[in-house]
């Protein structure tokens, strides 16, 4: 049995997310018909992280088991001959030990989230960002991102259906970068909560519109209370960037 650790590239639109789902297509699945297609074998694909619908990934990274002896390059270029035609592209493929989980072994994970911010419609990126029409003040996004960084119960930007222990998350950061019409958010976290980072986006978009000032992300936050929350960004315009883990010598 060979462990591998994949990293892998998706677009999210015709998926139900990550995981497997039984009510639609997801990019785990497609990835496990590939393996069965390609060895015969029967396979679990774990994710660094799971995405919601609609979600993208740029660099997710994964692990899975086969028996069958194969080199790394043969099974990535298997992979991406067999997953079409669904959008999901094996950028790489390693050995790795058998303790190394995409999962449990990862200590950061980033997400980008893209705003389009004008009022025409989207041709090109529909479903790759979130068109905002009205005038966004990046400024005061960028000021209002602050009271989230660092250690604080996330309670008000948790989805209600969110099974993590608890609400108690790390922010490492939380950036917001204009160029032109287009805004970019940028999140890292050892772990984030499920909605956490598009409900964040949700609210810094009400500052920019003008419908909160920058100290109402502050009191929503302090509230501890999902009721608080102003808006949760729609899945379009979210990326998984990457995942971070120790070095090879420092894995247990």
């Amino acid at each position: 049995m060979t462990r591998f650790a994949l990293t892998v590239e998706f677009d999210g639109r015709p998926f139900m997310g990550w995981q497997r789902q039984k009510h639609g297509p997801s990019v785990q699945a497609a990835l496990e018909a590939a393996v069965l297609k390609m060895t015969g074998e029967t396979v679990s694909v774990q994710a660094a992280g799971r995405t919601d619908a609609g979600v993208h990934g740029m660099a997710m990274r994964a692990h899975v088991d086969i028996e069958k002896p194969l080199a790394a390059f043969r099974l990535m270029e298997g992979l991406n001959a067999l997953v079409k035609p669904a959008p999901v592209s094996v950028l790489a493929c390693e050995v790795v030990d058998d303790d190394w989980h995409a999962r449990f072994s990862c200590v950061g994970r980033s997400y980008e989230y893209r705003i389009v911010n004008r009022r025409a419609p989207l041709s090109f990126e529909a479903g790759l960002a979130w068109q905002v029409p009205q005038p966004l003040d990046s400024e005061a996004m960028a000021e209002a991102a602050v009271a989230l960084v660092g250690r604080h119960d996330f309670t008000t930007f948790r989805s209600a259906h969110c099974q993590a222990d608890s609400p108690v998350r790390t922010l490492d950061r939380l950036e917001v970068v204009r160029e032109g019409e287009r805004l970019f958010i940028y999140a890292a976290a050892r772990s984030f909560l499920h909605h956490q980072v598009r409900s964040m986006v949700g609210c810094l978009a009400l500052v920019g519109m003008g419908r909160w000032a920058v100290g109402d992300v502050a009191d929503a936050l302090a509230a501890k209370d999902r009721a608080m929350l102003g808006l949760n960004a729609p899945p379009d315009g979210l990326f998984f960037v990457s995942a971070v883990y120790p070095p090879p010598s420092s894995r247990t």
